[in-house]
């Protein structure tokens, strides 16, 4: 079967997962640091909007030097890791230089074990810490909180709700970048873990 033209992959490429799918790395010719720091972002903030399959294009590295596909490595490195930590649910190679990546949902953040080099996200019980959200917030934070501990088979989860609200935004919020409406994402990541948790 002949290979297609990239120009022809290209378009395919765009059909399947649409322009704000797709990160570009080759175009940005970033270093292997600029390149994680960039990717992690994106695709925390894409697992935050609930998209479920992304296309990360990091090229094949004939640019690199000694021909070391630098980024790329580094890409396989953070997307590996990423995987542990509840981001990432399968990686696919659909070309030599781009991979599909299969994001987990928003409650596999929690579930993530914690490796031991990490800090803890968040201190054990400080309700103080959600004392800036908004009471909309922290209602619908309330109910996660809940949810979760219902689903670990808590027997009394109102003794252990404050703590695991803590806990919940500490995971959550990290997927939400700042800006003027990071609350309002904020909730709708909620609103989505519940209707996960509902699901499963």
């Amino acid at each position: 079967m002949p290979r297609r033209p990239p120009a022809l992959h290209h378009a395919f490429d765009e059909v399947r997962f649409g322009p704000t799918r797709i990160l570009n790395l080759r175009a940005m010719l970033p270093t292997a640091a600029q390149a994680v720091a960039r990717a992690e972002a994106w695709l925390r903030e894409k697992q935050a909007s609930q998209a479920r399959e992304v296309l990360v294009i990091t090229g094949r590295g004939r640019r690199s030097a000694d021909g070391v596909p630098v980024v790329r490595t580094a890409i396989v490195q953070l997307l590996a890791s990423l995987r542990r930590r509840g981001v990432v649910r399968s990686v696919t190679e659909h070309t030599p230089g781009s991979f599909v990546v299969a994001l987990a949902p928003l409650s596999a953040l929690r579930e993530a074990p914690r490796r031991r080099r990490e800090p803890r996200a968040a201190p054990r019980a400080d309700p103080e810490a959600l004392a800036g959200l908004a009471p909309e917030t922290r209602a619908l934070l309330r109910r996660v909180a809940l949810r979760a501990l219902e689903v670990l088979g808590v027997q009394e989860p109102e003794a252990f709700v404050e703590a695991e609200m803590v806990a919940q935004f500490a995971h959550i919020a990290r997927a939400i970048p700042e800006g003027p409406d990071r609350e309002e994402r904020l909730r709708s990541a909620l609103s989505a873990v519940l209707v996960e948790y509902d699901d499963s």
